[in-house]
């Protein structure tokens, strides 16, 4: 299950390194829900596609989620990690952020849709 879920974790990174927010939001579930770290959570695809495009707008790139377990529980897929992004430091140089990663997913016919994504 680790393998299935790096591949959805790498199909995230790259939408995401490609710029296309909208295609983002729609890996998410009608009812998804992103909560940064230190943050304000936003919910729904459009939303997060939202919150991502303001993310991107400020210099954020570079996104990398490794993922260390996975769980399946039923039609839930428990996913835990590491993620990196880079972006702009306090200086204006380019600065390398990371942290913990914890996604949930809920399976939608062949398809897994993100019901919650946090990290910090």
């Amino acid at each position: 299950m680790s393998v299935q879920g790096q591949a959805i974790a790498d199909i995230w990174d790259q939408t995401f390194n490609k710029g296309d927010t909208a295609a983002l939001g729609k890996l998410y579930s009608r009812d998804g829900k992103v909560i940064p770290a230190g943050g304000t959570s936003v919910q729904g695809p459009e939303g997060i596609a939202a919150f991502f495009a303001d993310l991107q707008s400020k210099g954020f790139k570079d996104h990398k989620i490794t993922v260390e377990d996975a769980t399946l529980k039923g039609e839930t897929l428990l996913l835990t990690g590491r993620w990196q992004l880079n972006g702009p430091g306090d200086s204006g140089d380019t600065q390398s952020y990371g942290g913990n990663w914890v996604n949930v997913l809920e399976r939608q016919g062949d398809d897994w849709r993100t019901l919650l994504h946090t990290w910090n």
